[in-house]
């Protein structure tokens, strides 16, 4: 990393950690939420940056990721005996079997990361043995957002519909409605960033990222020289899976909801427009995408609720043609011109 960039970060780390006395507990409650979602901006660079594979259904892991942390939440919440509410509304009188796993705290956390990573996993294992790529491959992932979604709309005696999972009221015997609540789940939420960043860029470096980025820009070469690269894209997709969960988890304790409407088609096309904004290739610019992004979103969809789709869509089409490699392309571009300049200033004024 460049030491400029270095400094940046040390910086913005420092402001981070001094963000719960320096902002509104409104606006720490946003960035908690936002930081959520760079955890699976940072998946996204693994995937898409370092792999070159396009999804455009994170939401269903992130949505995996928070329904297994909300379905805990909801039954301890609950006197012992009584099923969720929205249950006793669809007249079920016993708690269905892969419910009651999830009233064990272990079980729960463990199936936050667990569970999208192996659904990830077979899904993408029994996709690229076949070496389906490309666009088909993204228009199979859309499709299982839209499958995902419609699902838990369609069973909502099961999941809450529409409507989801809310009302929760404790996290492992804590009240979440206690004062410092909400400033410990967002020093949790960052430290999960920083050790997700952390873990991606060792990754990045070692022998498994080079032969990952190998593999994106020439999948035949490496076939070739005796290298089966199934295996090596289907741990980049479990990886970014498990991340993704990790992000829905901490984005349902921020928000306290979790919902179909957050985690179909749209918002994982969102999710590609953070990466894409701060640049695929760069895991301080997917986190910095994300965080602009979503501030953008709430300051806009707040004064203009109708227009932030426009916006959106507006946004994406500018990256791709004026800023391929987003933010952080444009900010290392600058970067190299300035140390050009003032290494060689007459050869670049000629």
């Amino acid at each position: 990393m460049p030491k400029y960039l270095s400094q940046l970060w040390i910086v913005a780390l420092v402001l981070a950690v001094a963000a719960p006395w320096l902002i509104s507990s409104y606006e720490l409650s946003l960035l908690g939420r936002f930081l959520a979602m760079a955890i699976l901006a940072i998946g996204l660079v693994l995937l898409w940056g370092e792999a070159g594979i396009l999804s455009l259904g994170q939401g269903v892991f992130f949505g995996l990721g928070g329904y297994a942390i909300a379905m805990h939440m909801k039954l301890v919440s609950l006197p012992e005996g009584e099923l969720p509410d929205f249950m006793m509304w669809s007249g079920l009188d016993a708690l269905p079997w892969w419910w009651v796993p999830f009233a064990n705290p272990v079980f729960a956390l463990v199936a936050v990361v667990a569970l999208p990573a192996i659904v990830g996993a077979l899904f993408s294992w029994l996709v690229f043995r076949r070496r389906i790529v490309g666009t088909y491959f993204s228009l199979i992932t859309q499709a299982l957002a839209l499958c995902f979604a419609t699902l838990l709309v369609s069973k909502q005696d099961v999941t809450g519909g529409f409507n989801g999972l809310t009302d929760f009221k404790t996290l492992f015997g804590q009240d979440l409605a206690s004062p410092g609540a909400p400033i410990a789940l967002y020093f949790v939420t960052l430290g999960f960033v920083v050790l997700a960043f952390l873990g991606a860029r060792w990754l990045i470096g070692s022998r498994y990222g080079i032969l990952l980025r190998a593999t994106r820009d020439g999948e035949n070469r490496v076939r070739f020289l005796g290298y089966n690269t199934t295996p090596y894209k289907v741990v980049a997709f479990a990886i970014a899976a498990a991340l993704a969960g990790l992000g829905g988890a901490l984005f349902t304790l921020h928000a306290g909801v979790i919902s179909p409407a957050l985690v179909g088609v749209v918002p994982s096309i969102e999710m590609i427009v953070w990466v894409a904004v701060g640049g695929r290739y760069s895991l301080w610019g997917a986190v910095a995408g994300a965080l602009i992004v979503n501030f953008a979103k709430d300051e806009i969809s707040s004064a203009l609720p109708e227009a932030w789709l426009y916006v959106l869509g507006a946004v994406f089409i500018l990256v791709v043609t004026l800023l391929p490699r987003g933010i952080a392309g444009l900010v290392r571009d600058l970067a190299g011109r300035r140390a050009l300049v003032a290494t060689k200033p007459q050869e670049v004024q000629k």
